[in-house]
Protein backbone atom coordinates (compact mmCIF):
# COMPACT_ATOMS: atom_id res chain seq x y z
CA UNK A 1 0.00 0.00 0.00
CA UNK A 2 1.33 3.23 -0.92
CA UNK A 3 1.48 6.48 1.42
CA UNK A 4 0.53 9.35 -0.41
CA UNK A 5 2.83 12.65 0.26
CA UNK A 6 -0.25 14.60 1.62
CA UNK A 7 -0.30 11.99 4.81
CA UNK A 8 2.84 13.42 5.88
CA UNK A 9 2.03 17.39 5.91
CA UNK A 10 0.18 18.23 9.35
CA UNK A 11 -0.16 21.97 8.64
CA UNK A 12 0.51 24.37 12.06
CA UNK A 13 -0.11 27.64 10.61
CA UNK A 14 -0.69 28.99 7.36
CA UNK A 15 2.84 31.24 7.33
CA UNK A 16 4.72 28.67 8.61
CA UNK A 17 6.22 25.68 6.92
CA UNK A 18 4.44 22.38 8.53
CA UNK A 19 7.27 20.37 10.19
CA UNK A 20 6.98 16.16 10.14
CA UNK A 21 8.25 14.58 13.49
CA UNK A 22 10.10 11.40 12.62
CA UNK A 23 11.72 8.39 14.34
CA UNK A 24 15.19 7.57 12.59
CA UNK A 25 17.37 4.98 13.36
CA UNK A 26 19.91 3.56 10.47
CA UNK A 27 20.11 0.19 9.01
CA UNK A 28 23.51 -0.73 7.45
CA UNK A 29 25.27 2.45 5.97
CA UNK A 30 21.03 4.09 5.42
CA UNK A 31 18.99 6.49 7.42
CA UNK A 32 15.55 5.05 7.85
CA UNK A 33 12.58 6.55 9.47
CA UNK A 34 9.42 6.30 10.66
CA UNK A 35 6.49 8.76 11.20
CA UNK A 36 5.90 9.43 15.09
CA UNK A 37 2.30 8.95 14.70
CA UNK A 38 3.28 5.24 13.92
CA UNK A 39 5.96 4.74 16.42
CA UNK A 40 4.11 2.80 19.77
CA UNK A 41 7.36 3.13 21.72
CA UNK A 42 11.17 2.41 21.63
CA UNK A 43 11.55 -0.56 24.25
CA UNK A 44 14.99 -2.04 25.21
CA UNK A 45 15.21 -5.11 22.79
CA UNK A 46 14.14 -8.14 24.64
CA UNK A 47 15.01 -11.87 23.44
CA UNK A 48 14.40 -12.12 19.80
CA UNK A 49 13.53 -16.24 19.38
CA UNK A 50 13.58 -17.39 15.63
CA UNK A 51 15.39 -19.75 13.16
CA UNK A 52 17.73 -16.55 12.02
CA UNK A 53 17.14 -17.95 7.94
CA UNK A 54 14.67 -15.40 7.49
CA UNK A 55 14.80 -11.28 8.16
CA UNK A 56 11.61 -12.41 11.03
CA UNK A 57 11.62 -13.41 14.29
CA UNK A 58 9.61 -13.16 17.61
CA UNK A 59 9.92 -11.27 21.12
CA UNK A 60 7.56 -10.63 23.80
CA UNK A 61 6.79 -6.99 24.62
CA UNK A 62 4.54 -6.78 27.46
CA UNK A 63 1.68 -8.87 27.17
CA UNK A 64 1.78 -9.59 23.20
CA UNK A 65 4.00 -11.19 20.81
CA UNK A 66 5.15 -8.99 18.31
CA UNK A 67 7.12 -9.82 15.32
CA UNK A 68 10.48 -8.48 14.89
CA UNK A 69 11.63 -7.61 11.43
CA UNK A 70 15.68 -7.44 10.72
CA UNK A 71 15.76 -4.88 8.47
CA UNK A 72 19.72 -5.56 7.72
CA UNK A 73 19.26 -9.12 6.95
CA UNK A 74 15.66 -8.31 5.03
CA UNK A 75 17.25 -5.67 2.96
CA UNK A 76 20.97 -6.44 2.70
CA UNK A 77 20.98 -10.23 4.03
CA UNK A 78 23.39 -9.54 6.32
CA UNK A 79 24.05 -11.58 9.45
CA UNK A 80 22.14 -9.49 11.97
CA UNK A 81 24.61 -7.20 14.35
CA UNK A 82 24.30 -6.19 17.78
CA UNK A 83 20.80 -4.51 18.50
CA UNK A 84 20.18 -2.40 21.76
CA UNK A 85 16.52 -1.01 20.92
CA UNK A 86 13.40 -2.13 19.74
CA UNK A 87 11.04 0.72 17.39
CA UNK A 88 7.65 -0.66 18.09
CA UNK A 89 5.28 0.61 14.73
CA UNK A 90 1.81 0.13 14.27
CA UNK A 91 0.32 -0.32 10.49
CA UNK A 92 -2.66 0.95 9.70
CA UNK A 93 -5.26 -0.12 11.90
CA UNK A 94 -3.37 -3.90 12.06
CA UNK A 95 -0.33 -5.38 13.34
CA UNK A 96 2.02 -4.01 15.60
CA UNK A 97 6.12 -4.79 14.13
CA UNK A 98 9.11 -4.27 16.02
CA UNK A 99 12.39 -2.88 14.18
CA UNK A 100 15.37 -3.43 15.80
CA UNK A 101 18.07 -0.77 16.32
CA UNK A 102 21.47 -0.36 16.95
CA UNK A 103 21.49 3.23 18.28
CA UNK A 104 18.99 4.93 20.00
CA UNK A 105 16.46 6.57 17.32
CA UNK A 106 16.38 9.87 16.70
CA UNK A 107 13.32 12.60 16.95
CA UNK A 108 13.46 14.32 13.84
CA UNK A 109 11.72 17.58 12.93
CA UNK A 110 11.61 17.86 8.86
CA UNK A 111 9.95 21.01 7.09
CA UNK A 112 7.66 18.69 4.94
CA UNK A 113 8.62 20.75 1.46
CA UNK A 114 12.00 18.43 1.96
CA UNK A 115 9.91 15.25 1.78
CA UNK A 116 9.38 13.58 -1.55
CA UNK A 117 7.33 10.83 -3.09
CA UNK A 118 9.70 7.61 -4.43
CA UNK A 119 8.83 6.97 -7.73
CA UNK A 120 7.30 3.79 -8.18
CA UNK A 121 9.54 1.86 -10.58
CA UNK A 122 12.43 2.38 -7.81
CA UNK A 123 10.17 1.04 -5.37
CA UNK A 124 9.70 -1.52 -7.79
CA UNK A 125 13.43 -1.82 -8.35
CA UNK A 126 15.36 -1.75 -5.09
CA UNK A 127 15.18 -3.52 -2.06
CA UNK A 128 14.09 -0.38 -0.91
CA UNK A 129 10.05 -1.33 -1.76
CA UNK A 130 9.37 -0.71 1.85
CA UNK A 131 10.02 3.03 1.46
CA UNK A 132 7.47 5.96 0.42
CA UNK A 133 9.59 8.79 0.65
CA UNK A 134 12.49 9.90 0.66
CA UNK A 135 13.81 13.25 2.62
CA UNK A 136 17.32 15.29 1.96
CA UNK A 137 18.00 17.29 4.61
CA UNK A 138 21.03 20.09 4.70
CA UNK A 139 23.39 19.95 7.76
CA UNK A 140 26.54 21.67 8.90
CA UNK A 141 28.55 18.88 7.07
CA UNK A 142 26.98 18.23 3.74
CA UNK A 143 23.15 16.92 3.72
CA UNK A 144 21.19 13.46 5.62
CA UNK A 145 18.85 11.43 3.17
CA UNK A 146 16.56 9.59 4.99
CA UNK A 147 14.37 7.37 3.45
CA UNK A 148 10.57 6.92 5.10
CA UNK A 149 9.31 3.76 5.30
CA UNK A 150 6.02 2.20 4.49
CA UNK A 151 5.06 -0.01 7.65
CA UNK A 152 2.53 -1.41 5.96
CA UNK A 153 5.14 -3.18 3.74
CA UNK A 154 6.53 -4.88 6.67
CA UNK A 155 4.64 -7.73 6.22
CA UNK A 156 5.27 -11.47 5.49
CA UNK A 157 3.43 -11.47 2.78
CA UNK A 158 5.64 -8.32 1.08
CA UNK A 159 8.91 -9.43 1.68
CA UNK A 160 11.22 -10.09 -1.23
Amino acid sequence: MSVPAASFVKPSSPTKTALIKLVAFEVGKLNLAVRIDQVQKVVNLPTVHGSGLNPVGLARVGDEEITVVDLAQRLFRTQTRQYAYLILVQQQGREVFGIPSAETPLLLEVPANLIRVLPASYRRADTLEIASHIAVIPEAEGTRTLFLLDVDMLSIEHRP
